[in-house]
């Protein structure tokens, strides 16, 4: 892990902190190679990556309603109540989020301007799996698009050796609303959802998080499916000053260094004193994890820098454009007030990463690598597209008819300038 004052850090260090996206092109070869066969073989195509990546053979894509009800019998009905209050939560934040279905304007007598929102007819979730089951990305995908009027919903999530999808993440399919669910993961679950196959629907759009593989494909679809924007590895840059807890901040970094070997935790602080103590912190939590492995690896990617000045703590987490942001300040509103890049902010002591991920009912479905520069994270707006509106009358056409006309005329339009003049010619 990187310790240092921010004077101390080098040039090359503090590249390679802020450019996170070096990984993307790697893999570019390997994920076009997946898609076209996808394309051209369909579901042989999808039975031979899942043999492949998954070590599954599975026959019925789809999960059949028999799956459904096995896996529903072997979660515990405790589990199946968080679910369930987490969704809560999730479905009434995002509706919130709703805007008015349609509004209009009249700016001027006989012209009424206005906008109607229409949701997207089909939408595909990616839920990954692998090092492990992700239950909460089902509801952070799918009830969004279900609150946004998306008819027709289908999730993607790998199978075991055993093709079978883990319990848990279909009771969360349940749970959030899917029409329908497949078991495929990765590229080749990408390539499914934007082409379509004999057993997979196509869908307008592919949304989730998943791995660099994944990343990639849903880039490369963008002529076929919009995404919502590349999501990869997991990270958080926490900015603390003295009033700060360091256990507190340890945890949080452990909890970001066990999704994956390749997750970034920052802190940046004003303290030196919170510094060394939030170090020792981290390497006596990171001795009893239990994904300690994983852990150890992520934590080479993490950095501790000490700054002189609060400017300087934002100017490196604007800078650095976090997936997930916490403010551990004594005076968090003045902070926040001058974040510009983020994707999600935690605020305060008590707002671990850990309650957006799962409960509180924001999104966790983020864009990383800087991208929250760039693009928001996963909301109602997703699922949603915006038709505009003109009600003009003849005394509003008239009102603007010289400017339509002088425009049309001088972009050598004349088509354009006469069909207004000849709802005008009394």
């Amino acid at each position: 892990m990187l310790y240092k004052h921010l004077s101390d850090v080098t040039e090359e260090e503090l590249d390679k902190l802020l450019d996170r996206t070096g990984e993307l092109m790697d893999v570019s070869e390997t994920v076009s190679a997946i898609l076209h066969d996808v394309q051209e073989k369909g579901d042989d195509g999808l039975r031979e990556y899942t043999k492949k990546f998954d070590k599954a053979d599975i026959q019925a894509i789809e999960v059949t309603p028999e799956e459904m009800e096995e896996a529903m019998g072997l979660v515990d009905a405790e589990l199946i109540r968080h679910l369930e209050i987490a969704a809560e939560n999730i479905r009434n934040f995002h509706a919130a989020q709703l805007p008015e279905k349609t509004w209009f304007i009249e700016p001027t007598p006989g012209i009424k301007l206005g906008q109607m929102a229409t949701p997207l007819a089909s939408v595909g979730a990616y839920v990954p799996g692998g090092r492990a089951s992700y239950p909460s990305t089902a509801l952070m995908t799918i009830i969004p698009a279900k609150v946004a009027g998306v008819k027709s919903v289908v999730m993607c999530t790998p199978p075991g050796p055993d093709g079978k999808v883990n319990p848990l993440t279909l009771a969360a399919g349940k749970v959030a609303g899917a029409d329908h669910i497949y078991k495929l993961g990765g590229v080749q679950a990408i390539a499914a959802m934007a082409y379509g196959t004999e057993s997979v629907l196509k869908v307008a759009k592919i949304v989730g998080p998943g791995n660099v593989f994944v990343t990639v494909a849903k880039m490369m679809v963008r002529d076929k499916a919009e995404i919502d924007f590349p999501a990869g590895p997991s990270e958080v840059l926490i900015i603390a000053d003295d009033s700060a807890d360091a256990a507190m901040i340890a945890s949080d970094i452990l909890a970001q260094a066990e999704h994956d070997p390749k997750s970034v935790s920052v802190l940046v602080t004003t303290s030196s004193e919170l510094a060394e103590q939030t170090n020792a912190e981290v390497k006596k939590q990171a001795d009893a994890a239990v994904r300690k492995e994983i852990v150890d690896s992520s934590l080479e990617n993490a950095a501790i820098i000490v700054t002189d000045t609060m400017d300087e703590c934002i100017s490196i987490s604007n800078d650095f454009a976090p997936e997930h942001l916490e403010i551990m300040v004594e005076d968090d509103d003045a902070v926040l007030e001058r974040i510009e890049n983020a994707g999600s902010i935690f605020v305060g002591n008590y707002a671990p990463v850990a309650a957006g991920d799962y409960a509180s009912g924001t999104n966790h479905v983020l864009p990383t690598a800087g991208y929250p520069k760039l693009y928001s994270g996963l909301n109602i707006h997703h699922f949603l597209k915006y038709s505009t509106i003109q009600k003009i009358t003849k005394e509003g056409l008239s009102s603007i008819c010289d400017t339509i006309i002088s425009l049309a005329e001088k972009e050598g339009l004349q088509a354009h300038a006469d069909s207004v003049k000849l709802r005008l010619n009394d």
